[in-house]
C-alpha cells in the first residue's frame, strides 16, 4: 500500500493504528523479499487462490477496536478523522459496515484445504472436478490454474504450466472483469499485454539489502522472461538473421531432448501472445547438455503476415562444460488479425550440442517442432 498507509505512519507509530497487508500473489517468497526491501514492520498475509474474491486491488480496509469493517478505500485524512474520534478503548464506529463473502460449498473448502496442505494432486483433482459440475463458475477454474502452476514449479512438467494457464484463461472468459485473474496471466503473457512489469524489481531489492547488510530472502522460484520484461506499445522489429540450417543437413535428435512450447495469448483478444519453449533432458537416456561447443539455437519459419521480435534465439550456456538444466526461451509473436478461430501453426526448429549419457558421445542435433497458436471462439 504505498503512498497512502506513508501518510499515517505516525499513527502506526504511537499504537493508535495497526496496519496488515493481504496480498493476492502466486509466490509467497517474492512477498517476504519485497516486504524485507521496503522495511515493513507489519505483517503481510497471502491469498494466491483469492479466496476473499476480491477483484481490484489496492483495497485499503479500516476496522474498528471490535473487528467491525467501518469505511473501504477512505482518505487519509477520514482515517485521521474516524481514528481521532474513536480511539482504540472499545468503542465502535457508526460507518456502514462492509463485509466480504467467503467462498462455500464442501467441495471447494475441500480443494483449497489440501492445496494449503501441499496436497497438490489432490487439490487439482478436487478443483477439476468442481470445474466440470459448475461449467459457468470461474473461482475452481482459477484455483484450479493456481494449483497447477504451484506444481509445475516443484516438479517442472510443462504440461502443467500450460493447463494452469488455460484454466486462467477459462476463469477470465466466465469474468472478464476480474482483474487479479486477469493480471495472473499477464504475468506470463506478451509485452504489448502487460500494464506493467511485474518483478522487474528483484534485482535492485537485494542490492539495497545487500548494502544494508542484511541476507535477501531467498527465492524459491526466481522470476524470468514475461515476469521481468516491459510493457511495450508495439511489437520490436526482430533483428535481421540468417537461418543456420536451411537445408535441413542437420541429424535429427533421437530421443535425446524432450521439447514443449505453449503461447500465452493477449488477455483482450488481440493478435499477439508470448511464446514460452521448454527443453529438458531426458533422464532415460542419461541425456545432458555440451557448453563447449555452438549455443542452443532456435530459428523461426514466419509464415506470411506473421510477425516477431526475434528470428533467431541464442541461450548462453552455463560456464562448466557439462550440464542437465532445464531449459527455456522466450520470445513475442504477432499473427494476422484475420486469422480464423482455430489451431494455427509456426514451424521452428532447434539445434543444440547433446551428450548421450555419463561418458558417452556429445552430438551436434537438430529439432524440428511445431508452435500451436489457437484462436478461440468468440463466447456469447
Amino acid at each position: 500500500m504505498p503512498g497512502w498507509h506513508e501518510n499515517l505512519n505516525d499513527l502506526v507509530a504511537d499504537g493508535s493504528m495497526h496496519m496488515a497487508g493481504i496480498l493476492q500473489e502466486q509466490h509467497p517468497q517474492r512477498t517476504l523479499l519485497f516486504h524485507q526491501w521496503k522495511q515493513m514492520d507489519w505483517p503481510l498475509l497471502v491469498d494466491g487462490l483469492n479466496r476473499l474474491q476480491v477483484k481490484v486491488v489496492p483495497l485499503h480496509i479500516l476496522i474498528d477496536a471490535q473487528g467491525v469493517v467501518v469505511a473501504v478505500n477512505p482518505r487519509a485524512d477520514a482515517v485521521r478523522k474516524f481514528v481521532g474520534e474513536n480511539p482504540a478503548t472499545g468503542v465502535r464506529g457508526s460507518a456502514k459496515t462492509v463485509s466480504f463473502k467467503a467462498a462455500t460449498g464442501s467441495a471447494l473448502e475441500r480443494a483449497d484445504a489440501a492445496y494449503l496442505a501441499g496436497e497438490l494432486n489432490q487439490a487439482i483433482a478436487g478443483y477439476g472436478k468442481l470445474a466440470d459440475a459448475t461449467p459457468e463458475q470461474g473461482i475452481p477454474r482459477f484455483r484450479l490454474g493456481v494449483a497447477l502452476r504451484r506444481r509445475f514449479e516443484q516438479q517442472g512438467a510443462a504440461a502443467d504450466f500450460s493447463a494452469a494457464v488455460q484454466a486462467w484463461k477459462a476463469a477470465l472468459d466466465r469474468d472478464p472483469n476480474q482483474y487479479i485473474w486477469r493480471r495472473r496471466i499477464q504475468q506470463f503473457g506478451p509485452r504489448l499485454d502487460k500494464p506493467y512489469p511485474f518483478y522487474d524489481w528483484v534485482d535492485l531489492a537485494r542490492k539495497d539489502i545487500a548494502a544494508r547488510g542484511e541476507q535477501a530472502v531467498k527465492l524459491a522460484v526466481e522470476p524470468r522472461g514475461a515476469e521481468i520484461s516491459r510493457p511495450a506499445r508495439a511489437l520490436e522489429q526482430a533483428p535481421d538473421a540468417l537461418s543456420p540450417d536451411p537445408d535441413g543437413r542437420i541429424l535429427r535428435d533421437e530421443g535425446f531432448i524432450r521439447v514443449s512450447s505453449m503461447v500465452v495469448n493477449d488477455t483482450q483478444g488481440r493478435p499477439n501472445g508470448r511464446v514460452h519453449v521448454q527443453l529438458d533432458p531426458v533422464a532415460a537416456r542419461q541425456a545432458h547438455w555440451n557448453n563447449e561447443a555452438e549455443p542452443l539455437r532456435m530459428w523461426l519459419d514466419l509464415p506470411s503476415g506473421w510477425n516477431s521480435d526475434q528470428l533467431l534465439l541464442e541461450h548462453a550456456p552455463p560456464a562448466h562444460a557439462t550440464s542437465g538444466e532445464t531449459r527455456t526461451l522466450e520470445f513475442e509473436l504477432q499473427w494476422p488479425a484475420a486469422l480464423k478461430p482455430g489451431t494455427h501453426t509456426l514451424p521452428a526448429y532447434l539445434l543444440y550440442n547433446v551428450c548421450e549419457d555419463v561418458d558417452g558421445t556429445c552430438l551436434y542435433r537438430r529439432q524440428d517442432l511445431t508452435v500451436q497458436v489457437v484462436i478461440p471462439e468468440a463466447r456469447e
